[in-house]
């Protein structure tokens, strides 16, 4: 995890990893907020979004050299992840949802998600990031 938001040194080609976590409750929810502080204590660039138009805008604004490591809710990762996929910037993405088997519907469709997630913070350490 300690390559997130790092660059590549003697290279003109820099590469910075960003976590990014899209969910209406982001900042709303104790787990939510616990998570966050977890994930805050390995990685330096974490963004929080709770608009899919913000969050799309901000990984539209990234260089084709960034990556992103994204956490969406399944909600918001139905309509999402279908006009961000094709994105280079876009490296994995993470579902977390209260519905595992509704979102691997739609889910299981891109390549990029790497994994639907019911609880986030015991899968903190799991989490491919780099």
């Amino acid at each position: 995890m300690a390559a997130l938001a790092s660059r590549r040194s003697g290279s003109k080609n820099l590469e910075t990893f960003y976590l990014l976590w899209l969910d209406a409750s982001v900042n709303a929810t104790e787990e939510n907020i616990q998570a966050q502080q977890c994930l805050r204590t390995s990685i330096n660039c974490l963004e929080t979004f709770e608009n899919d138009e913000q969050c799309e805008c901000y990984i539209q604004s990234l260089s084709s050299q960034d990556r992103v490591v994204f956490i969406v809710s399944g909600r918001l990762g139905k309509v999402i992840v279908p006009r961000l996929h094709s994105l280079r910037q876009l490296s994995s993405i993470y579902v977390y949802c209260m519905d595992k088997k509704t979102n691997e519907q739609w889910a299981n469709k891109f390549a990029k998600v790497i994994n639907i997630l019911i609880r986030l913070p015991q899968r903190m350490a799991k989490l491919d990031i780099g």
